[in-house]
């Protein structure tokens, strides 16, 4: 029987933190996934380091700052030969490794998953119904609900696995991401009109900078494939806001519960096979999301509600029920953890650092106070601009640097380079940009350091 601890990572996609009732959620309740906060610990500062699906996944794979693994916008595909990934070194070290669900990194013989025994995965975003899935690189079609499937795969995958090695299994759910489609047991969840608003969601955008100004993530100006109705004639700009993000939460809540019900089979799985005493479970999602905050829908901004990351873990023994953290963990972090709970040496080309102490209840020496963040692509139909900046305990400093690449449809845009300076504490909902407030140029100062101190460690260029 094997000691080091069998590890379940669980990941959704653009699944908030405020959308956890454990988290304080206002709009659903989660009982399952609350469930590893009530039996392990909750994290309240776990940040992306780019909030974008595919820079998300390879980061946590990898342990690398985007500009370091080469996957930094959607258009990027992993290069799955890179010997530095989390699955390839838990699998050289004895354990099973597997991954279920959302790969996101590309479909094809370079950026198929590689390190992994067993491999089934959706090809690009997937689909909620009937979808195809490759399994191995062989394409299979699975009739029912995604969110079902990926569950019923992963405990297929689990009665199969001899129990004499440790395990990785990565349990990557496809939702909450748009459309928002429900599974038909939670189509009738919540009642439409009745969600509380979000104190931003009629923000207006003062202070802010242009590039905040000219997005096109509000929540009224999502799809009619992502809302699936036409608002009512007549209505004013604040009317189709409101009843935007009425239809937006319904159909993201709805579409939540399934992954709710997932994380009870898994739970109940390692129950009722004698497994949770010794294997490491983690709930987190690839980034945040805006829930109206703002006004939008999507991630990409360096606003709290993008950057968080939502992350529950739990490990009888180790992990103490009901603990709650303030330390910054980071997704570059997620990696070195994995290495660290299974007995391995941490490669020097890894940037991030263990958060196993963390997660034990003690925050290291000199743990870091603050990140670096950069958001590097533009979509014209987003209309999001590349950004960076820095993040400590109270204070936020954000860098629009008015380029934009040649090759995404907005470089007609005259974009100016910009700043934003938030204090956390006296303005939480980042709705006052401070920057070049005398008061703050202290603080400016010290941020703007700090900002060429991170972004120098992290070997990335500057552009200010």
């Amino acid at each position: 029987m094997h000691t080091r601890p069998n590890i379940l990572f669980i990941m959704s996609d653009d699944h908030a933190a405020h959308a956890i009732s454990a988290y304080g959620s206002k709009i659903n309740n989660t009982p399952n996934i609350d469930r590893l906060a009530n039996e392990g610990i909750r994290l309240d500062s776990t940040f992306c380091t780019n909030a974008l699906c595919t820079p998300s996944r390879a980061t946590i794979l990898t342990g690398q700052y985007s500009h370091i693994n080469g996957v930094k916008t959607l258009d990027d595909e992993i290069d799955s030969s890179r010997p530095i990934q989390s699955q390839k070194l838990l699998q050289a070290s004895g354990y099973k490794t597997a991954i279920i669900g959302k790969w996101h990194l590309g479909n094809n013989e370079e950026s198929n998953p590689q390190g992994f025994d067993y491999w089934n995965v959706l090809p690009g975003q997937g689909d909620y119904f009937d979808p195809k899935f490759y399994e191995m690189g062989e394409e299979k079609q699975y009739p029912g609900y995604v969110t079902d499937i990926i569950t019923e795969k992963a405990t297929d995958w689990l009665d199969s696995t001899d129990r004499d090695d440790p395990f990785c299994l990565m349990v990557h759910h496809k939702a909450p991401h748009s459309p928002w489609i429900a599974a038909p047991r939670h189509m009738n969840l919540g009642v439409e009109g009745e969600f509380p608003e979000p104190e931003t969601l009629m923000d207006d955008y003062e202070t802010r900078s242009e590039a905040v100004k000219m997005t096109s993530i509000r929540v009224e100006d999502t799809s009619a494939r992502n809302l699936k109705l036409d608002p009512p004639e007549g209505m004013s700009k604040d009317d189709k806001r409101r009843w935007a993000y009425q239809r937006y939460i319904t159909d993201y809540t709805r579409t939540i519960q399934a992954i709710d019900d997932s994380v009870g089979t898994l739970l109940a799985y390692l129950d009722e096979n004698g497994l949770a005493e010794n294997t490491l479970v983690i709930y987190t999602s690839d980034q945040g999301m805006f829930l109206g905050d703002h006004g939008w829908h999507d991630k990409r901004f360096m606003y709290e509600q993008s950057l968080q990351m939502p992350f529950l873990a739990r490990l009888p023994g180790e992990i103490d029920a009901g603990s709650v953290s303030d330390a910054m963990l980071l997704n570059i972090d997620f990696a070195p953890t994995f290495y660290d709970y299974a007995g391995i040496d941490c490669p020097d080309e890894v940037q991030g650092t263990s958060g196993r102490q963390i997660l034990a209840g003690t925050t290291p020496d000199g743990w870091r106070t603050s990140m670096y963040y950069r958001y590097w692509m533009s979509m014209l139909g987003h209309r999001v601009v590349p950004n960076y900046g820095v993040r400590n305990e109270r204070y936020k400093l954000i860098h629009y640097y008015g380029v934009l690449p040649e090759d995404t449809g907005l470089h007609d845009l005259k974009i100016p380079a910009e700043w934003e300076l938030y204090d956390l504490q006296i303005d939480p909902q980042e709705i006052k940009n401070v920057y070049g407030n005398p008061t703050y140029s202290a603080v400016q100062s010290e941020m703007l350091q700090e900002l060429d101190r991170l972004q120098s460690a992290a070997s990335d260029a500057s552009r200010h």
